[in-house]
């Protein structure tokens, strides 16, 4: 027996140890069944057996091929290797050749051996294995006319024996998979709130930085001639500032809800503190709070977007909403940031995951340049959005 072979069933079980619940039964569990061939031991130094060499080496063969598929049958890459079987086919022929030749408590190797098939043996083939077995064991014991035990006692606690160990072995492997399923499920829930906390914290602060900046520009441009106008704008940063407070806040708490008529009206004032014409055109039927939360991500991102790259002088929004969808659209007529082009690979992937956002919730988002010039960002959804993608707080970065 190697101890390499144990080592994953030792290392489970001081898991569930540690976790203080119990865990599977080990293949130890099964190495006091062995007792069972005392029997046969006692007849051996006795001198009641004849040719008590042979029946030496077959007790000495067949204890020794036990505790090697048992311990097999804990590792299912070794449970399921021809060698398993191999194994197993020569503890069926020194099981039947010691039964046939000595009978009596020799018998009794039968459910030991049923014990083991057990251990290896899964569906189909534990069935017709334990059906086949005991009834071998049963005729033999016919046969023999000397058992202890009638001889359908035999057979049937050769089958039992089988049976059993099978089915609370399979039943303790697949507690065992669903508990390691539990604990990555859990894995995957903590990096999913991780996942989202930084993406609505970098969404926000990059929407709300930016819109900072570009009303401190404006403010600094109008200081000198307006004062009154400048002021306006620092209050604008304040305002902005204090409201960045609170959705970072409920960004923390996985509670922020967007709305569109609340970005839209965001947008217009980022827009316009840019230089920026803001068009606004909604028509349709009130939407639903996920269609709102989703739609106006859309609209904070590409606002972003115009802002730092477009270099437009206007930026049209357009919510058209009918019986089954209602389609946002954002076109700007900007060429592009000024200077070199980026260098390919940069920006996108947030597009990708917005696409990705909306495909979820039933819709669809295109983005690309204008027929006429400038950057179109369409995203369209059913008017019965449900929440199918998360929280809608939880948006990815839109980029071009």
């Amino acid at each position: 027996m190697s101890r390499n072979g144990s080592g994953s069933w030792k290392e489970r079980r001081r898991q569930h140890r540690e976790e203080g619940r119990l865990g599977p039964p080990g293949p130890y569990a099964l190495l006091p069944w062995l007792l069972l061939g005392l029997g046969a031991f006692s007849n051996l130094f006795q001198g009641e057996t004849s040719n008590p060499w042979i029946g030496g080496l077959g007790l000495l063969v067949f204890n020794s091929l036990y505790p090697s598929v048992v311990f097999r049958g804990f590792e299912k890459r070794k449970r399921e290797s021809p060698v398993s079987y191999v194994l197993l086919a020569v503890m069926a022929l020194v099981t039947l050749g010691l039964a046939i030749g000595y009978g009596g408590s020799w018998l009794l190797f039968f459910p030991l051996l049923s014990l083991a098939c057990g251990t290896i043996l899964r569906n189909r083939q534990l069935m017709f294995g334990m059906l086949g077995l005991a009834a071998v064991a049963t005729c033999v014991a016919i046969w023999r006319g000397d058992s202890n035990s009638d001889p359908w006692t035999i057979g049937y606690g050769t089958f039992i024996s089988g049976a059993v160990t099978a089915a609370i072995l399979t039943l303790s492997e697949t507690v065992t998979e669903l508990r390691a399923t539990r604990q990555e499920l859990a894995t995957t829930a903590v990096e999913k709130e991780r996942l989202r906390f930084s993406r609505d914290l970098h969404d926000l602060l990059g929407h709300t930085l930016s819109v900072i900046v570009v009303k401190s520009e404006a403010a600094r441009r109008l200081a000198p001639r307006d004062m009154d106008a400048a002021l306006a704008q620092v209050a604008d940063i304040e305002s902005v500032g204090r409201q960045a407070l609170t959705e970072i806040r409920e960004a923390v708490t996985g509670y922020r809800e967007g709305s569109l008529a609340t970005e839209l009206d965001r947008a217009r004032s980022a827009l316009t503190a840019a230089g920026i014409e803001a068009v606004v055109h909604r028509s349709g039927p009130p939407l639903t709070p996920q269609a709102e939360a989703l739609l106006g991500w859309v609209v904070r991102e590409t606002v972003t977007n115009v802002v730092r790259h477009s270099n437009a002088t206007t930026c049209s929004f357009v919510v058209a909403g009918a019986a089954e969808h209602v389609r946002l659209t954002v076109t700007d007529d900007g060429r592009g940031p000024a200077g070199p082009p980026p260098a390919p690979g940069i920006g996108g992937t947030g597009l990708k995951g917005l696409t990705e956002r909306l495909a979820a919730a039933g819709g669809s988002l295109t983005a690309g340049p204008g027929p006429g010039g400038g950057f179109v960002v369409g995203a369209e959804l059913p008017v019965d959005t449900v929440d199918a993608a998360g929280s809608p707080s939880s948006p990815p970065t839109l980029g071009r």
